[in-house]
């Protein structure tokens, strides 16, 4: 979807974009081949050519930072399948719902084959390094909750990679509500353990953890990396999905 993008490019918006996809020619390499024939100003034929030059180089070297500071936000998961091959997969529990008077307590991120979890009072400082290895994060709301969070308790991250907070394109797939509603929608399910558990549920966790409950604790991070795995389900599931919602629109269909 990427290599069919063109909203990145300074000057071309949605108008020019689905006009290109309407002559048939959506890749970057077919738009370059027979742009004389797709009915386009002039003008903005030499910006998108130029464009692609500069996008198919950035993307040669994985220049995500590239990416993520020309595409649109609600765009990135258009980034997904050039760099999932370094994606965090991230999720937090916290104390509450506002990062002034609140504090995180967990921090999960899997990259697809380990799911690690970070603990107030253990490692949890341990995420500053971690997160930076990774091109592309993935999230439910972390645009609005997760990512602040995180940068209000450790203002150094910098979050310069591609994200893809996927409560956006699944809403346009007709995928709304919260995590564990979408789940059951698409067939996913929970262990016996934590079916049941709720946000709400998280924080009363972390308290009886505080109060010495180890068993508590195993709990909210089993319901922590259920999170994070169930994020990865959900996006190969959808992303086709994606794709195709987002040409149909563009085109009318």
């Amino acid at each position: 979807m990427l290599t069919s993008t063109y909203t990145h490019i300074p000057g071309i918006g949605k108008t020019i974009e689905k006009r290109i996809w309407e002559s048939g020619y959506c890749h970057w390499d077919e738009y370059l081949e027979n742009q004389d024939s797709i009915s386009i100003p002039a003008t903005r034929k030499e910006k998108i050519e130029k464009g692609i030059i500069e996008s198919k180089d950035h993307l040669a070297i994985r220049d995500f930072e590239y990416f993520a500071s020309c595409l649109p936000g609600a765009e990135h998961w258009r980034a997904f399948e050039h760099f999932s091959d370094s994606v965090a997969y991230v999720d937090i529990e916290t104390t509450g719902l506002s990062a002034n008077s609140s504090c995180i307590t967990v921090v999960g991120i899997y990259d697809g084959k380990d799911a690690k979890t970070y603990v107030k009072g253990i490692d949890l400082d341990d995420i500053v390094e971690e997160l930076q290895k990774y091109e592309l994060l993935v999230s439910f709301n972390g645009a609005r909750f997760d990512l602040p969070f995180i940068q209000h308790e450790f203002p150094e991250i910098e979050f310069n990679q591609l994200h893809v907070d996927l409560m956006y394109p699944l809403r346009r797939i007709g995928l709304s509500g919260g995590l564990k509603a979408i789940e059951k929608k698409l067939g996913i399910q929970r262990t016996d353990d934590t079916v049941d558990i709720t946000g709400f549920d998280a924080v009363r966790l972390w308290h009886e953890y505080e109060r010495g409950s180890e068993e508590a604790l195993d709990l909210l991070l089993e319901y922590n990396q259920e999170d994070i795995v169930n994020l990865e389900t959900i996006i190969n599931k959808t992303y086709q999905q994606f794709v195709e919602r987002t040409f149909e629109k563009a085109l009318g269909k």
